[in-house]
């Protein structure tokens, strides 16, 4: 776990340089009429007690002499401190999720992802009841986390329980703009779940069956042009479901995979 600290021109040095060579150190330069900093401050303060850095908080109109050393032009503006050296972070609010993406450029792990990585493993191991342990333990320690959540869920699909993903998942409303897609594309793996159950007698449906299994096996790469063909035969076989399923795998990988990118280009030529 880190720390925050609010930092001046007297104990810059100490706090930031010096203090980079044993954790890597989190600059954000704000002011407070600054909206974006605001939005911004509460994430930044919520992460630093899950990961092992340091939030050095620089409010630029009380620091004149550090905007200026550093060129500070707009705010907020982040930077990141390691081994005495100050490299860029991002400037203007960013979303949690991608706060996370760049901490984990920088090889920092909250004690959450390692929670979550010991649950995964437990499964992957055959191992249901220390997984329920440790997502118990996490629950604790982070309630009301929609990461958590998430993660239950998908320990409960993976179980046949689908009463109850179903309901952990309900619970993460469409306020939670992060989360949302991610929390309606599990609840289309429940469905999945029940096609894998009852998956029908033609070969359409058996194809269809077959992309839901590599779906659920998390096999996107496979699914995906079997779920395109399906769109392709008949559109709206099961509800459209195909087209759901693939912009379910779609959420749940991100925009900026190379998967999806290739294949929302292709399921839009096979829609229009």
């Amino acid at each position: 776990m880190g720390y925050s600290v609010e930092v001046n021109s007297n104990n810059y040095n100490s706090e930031v340089d010096q203090a980079s060579y044993t954790k890597t150190v989190i600059v954000d330069f704000y002011a407070t009429w600054c909206g974006p900093c605001k939005l911004l401050k509460p994430i930044l303060e919520k992460l630093v007690q899950e990961y092992d850095f340091i939030l050095a908080k620089v409010d630029i109109d009380q620091n004149p002499d550090l905007a200026n050393r550093f060129s500070i032009e707009g705010v907020p503006d982040v930077r990141v401190v390691a081994q005495g050296e100050m490299y860029p972070g991002f400037v203007g609010a960013m979303s949690e999720p991608q706060i996370r993406s760049l901490l984990a450029q920088l090889n920092l792990k909250s004690e959450l992802e390692l929670g979550l990585e010991a649950v995964r493993d437990a499964m992957a191991a055959n191992n249901p009841q220390q997984a329920k342990q440790l997502l118990d333990l996490l629950f604790t320690k982070y309630p009301d986390n929609p990461i958590i959540a998430l993660e239950a869920a998908r320990f409960l699909i993976k179980l046949n329980r689908l009463d109850d993903a179903e309901k952990i998942l309900k619970t993460i409303r469409e306020d939670k703009r992060e989360f949302y897609p991610k929390a309606q594309a599990f609840l289309r793996l429940i469905d999945l779940k029940q096609v894998v159950n009852n998956p029908g007698e033609t070969e359409l449906d058996q194809l269809y069956a077959q992309a839901a299994r590599l779906t659920l096996a998390e096999d996107y790469e496979n699914a995906l042009p079997l779920f395109l063909q399906v769109v392709q035969t008949e559109r709206k076989y099961r509800d459209d479901g195909a087209r759901k399923s693939m912009i379910a795998i779609f959420n749940m990988l991100g925009l900026d995979h190379p998967l999806t990118k290739q294949y929302q280009q292709e399921l839009m030529l096979a829609l229009y």
